[in-house]
């Protein structure tokens, strides 16, 4: 008996599927609507000065970036510079316009609670760069400044390697915000004439 209400009910879900197929929803949408529903958007998105933002637009011909020892900000910063834009990046003094010395990195982490047991249950992870900006003779172009960017992330004792590997992801992700925002800063910066 049970077989036989099995075999009704697989008849009744083929019966009703090829129903569907034959007779489909007047509010399905068509291919042709999907376009130009997305026409329509991308036109109107277009219309109102919408666009993708882009790399900043540097006004200096040569910089040359400064670090004490290997930072491998300085080095995601030069290739940025190379990729988005028409500087060049110069190994001397000389010939740079314009030298990013970077003053300080520095990766920190805080304990930001921890439960009725006493163990961590979140961590604020903090990323700071300091830097000056100066032409060839090191007088300074801007003011000092320090980027500083901080994440809280939750930690769970019983995945020790997951939280390590979310850690490391979140440091990375620090240094690519890191380096668009100096990216932009260094955009703003009125050459000496």
């Amino acid at each position: 008996m049970k077989t036989d209400v099995c075999q009704r009910s697989w008849s009744a879900m083929k019966a009703m599927n090829r129903f569907l197929r034959d007779f489909p929803s007047p509010l399905a949408p068509r291919p042709s609507s999907l376009v130009i529903a997305t026409f329509l958007v991308a036109m109107t998105l277009s219309a109102c000065g919408f666009q993708l933002r882009g790399q900043a637009a540097i006004p200096f011909q040569t910089v040359r970036v400064e670090a004490p020892g290997f930072s491998a900000f300085a080095n995601d910063l030069e290739r940025a510079i190379r990729a988005g834009s028409k500087t060049r990046i110069v190994e001397s003094r000389d010939q740079a316009e314009a030298v990013v010395q970077i003053v300080g990195e520095s990766q920190e982490k805080h304990i930001l609670s921890l439960s009725s047991g006493g163990k961590v249950r979140e961590f604020e992870l903090l990323y700071r760069i300091a830097y000056r900006l100066t032409n060839r003779a090191g007088v300074d172009l801007a003011l000092p400044g320090e980027i500083v960017l901080r994440r809280d992330m939750t930690y769970d004792d019983t995945v020790v390697l997951a939280k390590e590997s979310e850690e490391l992801l979140l440091f990375r992700d620090m240094k690519t915000d890191a380096v668009q925002q100096m990216l932009r800063r260094l955009s703003l910066v009125k050459p000496a004439t």
